[in-house]
């Protein structure tokens, strides 16, 4: 596991080619090259879910980096829109002039292989119960069987693509006020068959996602990703991500007992 980090920091590069296309789903993420020669996948701000995607994508991110998950690390991408010009595609001509400016790039694993969950695979139950509950805080509703969302290099499990956690914020400006909201995605969760006690692992991890450490992983957000950019923006919008982590803390008891009736159904 990567030791936990007190004082989480993301890195800044430019990206100066664009390599391949990862044609999955409908965000059209991509390889791209960047000025310190490091291949990253790029999550644009001009595709799917748009900014907010790539907001979930850091703060989950590095929310499981902090509890001592492998997250590859992420980076903000800068691309310019003159990178388009030498696409031949126009599909993906037009997602970079849309995504011109500041996009999060995630370390690329070569040689990595996508996890294939199997009845008789053997997992440790406290990794697979970290997982549960980290989702679940996070609201990630898409780490299934069918989506699994990880990744094994050198034998390890890496969890990428956390563009799909805090889907609320995609239901109401005012997402802040859902910090309670059930969580029934778990029951569907890949890594459940193999979980401990989730409530065991609540009382393990819970306080290591600390307010000071959520306020640091907000500030991390490039402000140009959050609402219209403005000071007053920022600062609203960052205020509601932090409300909401804060008291679904103080709540985790609700998607803890949900979660773990959902495992003992299962066992």
């Amino acid at each position: 596991m990567n030791a936990t980090l007190s004082h989480p920091t993301i890195r800044s590069v430019v990206a100066t080619r664009y390599v391949t296309p990862l044609r999955e789903g409908g965000s059209l993420p991509a390889i791209m090259e960047a000025d310190d020669d490091g291949l990253y996948v790029v999550k644009f701000r001009g595709a799917g879910q748009g900014p907010k995607s790539l907001i979930a994508e850091v703060i989950a991110g590095e929310i499981g980096r902090a509890l001592g998950l492998r997250v590859p690390e992420l980076v903000v991408i800068d691309v310019d829109e003159a990178l388009s010009k030498a696409e031949p595609d126009q599909e993906i001509q037009e997602l970079l002039r849309k995504s011109a400016g500041l996009n999060i790039g995630v370390d690329f694993l070569p040689g990595s292989l996508a996890y294939n969950p199997r009845p008789d695979a053997s997992v440790d139950p406290d990794f697979a119960a970290d997982v549960v509950w980290f989702d679940a805080l996070t609201m990630n509703v898409d780490r299934t069987p069918r989506n699994p969302n990880m990744l094994i290099w050198h034998g390890n499990p890496w969890l990428i693509d956390h563009g799909a956690s805090i889907y609320v914020q995609h239901i109401s400006d005012a997402f802040a006020e859902r910090a309670g909201a059930p969580f029934p995605q778990s029951a569907d969760h890949v890594l459940l068959p193999w979980a401990s006690s989730i409530e065991a692992t609540g009382e393990r991890l819970a306080g290591l996602v600390t307010p000071d450490l959520l306020q640091q992983i907000i500030a991390l957000l490039p402000a140009d990703l959050i609402g219209d950019g403005s000071p007053e923006d920022v600062e609203r919008i960052s205020k509601a991500y932090l409300t909401l982590f804060t008291d679904r803390l103080a709540l985790r008891s609700q998607f803890e007992q949900e979660a773990e009736r959902a495992r003992t159904r299962a066992l």
